[in-house]
C-alpha cells in the first residue's frame, strides 16, 4: 500500500510577480519542496496539508486562500516503496508575513516559477508548478 502525504503549494504576488514558497529539507539529499508531510492515522489529506504547513512554514488556514477544487496528485517511488502526495494551491493573503522555519528544514525561499521548477528537480513537481502557475494567471 502506498504511503500517503499531503501539502500546500503556497504562492504570493509581489507587485506583478508570482513567487512560490520552497523549503530545503534538513535530511537526506536536502531536496527542496513545498510544505508537506505524511498523513497520520485517522487524518484526511486536507487536514494533513494544513497541519504540515503550520508545522513547517508557520502559516495557518487563516493566512491563506486555498484553492480546494483542483488538487494535484503526484505518484512516485521512494526507497522502493510507492508514495502518493496530494497538493493544493494556496495564496498567502499578507505578502509581508514571513514563514517560520522548522527544524525539518534548513532554508526557505520565495522564488519565481522558473527558478522554483529548477530547484525542485523532479519532473512531476515541475509540471505541477507549471500547471498551478497557469491556474494563477487565470485568477
Amino acid at each position: 500500500m502506498a504511503k500517503r502525504a499531503a501539502g500546500l503549494v503556497i504562492f504570493r504576488r509581489v507587485e506583478k510577480h508570482i513567487q512560490f514558497l520552497l523549503l530545503r529539507a534538513s535530511y537526506g539529499e536536502f531536496h527542496w519542496s513545498s510544505p508537506k508531510g505524511h498523513v497520520d492515522p485517522g487524518e484526511d489529506d486536507f487536514t494533513t496539508a494544513l497541519r504540515e504547513t503550520k508545522e513547517e512554514a508557520g502559516y495557518s488556514e487563516e493566512d491563506l486562500i486555498i484553492y480546494r477544487d483542483n488538487p494535484k496528485i503526484l505518484n512516485y517511488i521512494v526507497q522502493g516503496k510507492p508514495k502518493v502526495v496530494t497538493y493544493w494551491l494556496a495564496q498567502l493573503k499578507d505578502v509581508t508575513k514571513e514563514p517560520k522555519l522548522s527544524d525539518e528544514h534548513t532554508e526557505i525561499k520565495w522564488l519565481p516559477k522558473d527558478t522554483a521548477k529548477e530547484i525542485v528537480g523532479f519532473k512531476d513537481n515541475q509540471d505541477m508548478i507549471e500547471e498551478f502557475h497557469e491556474f494563477i494567471l487565470g485568477l
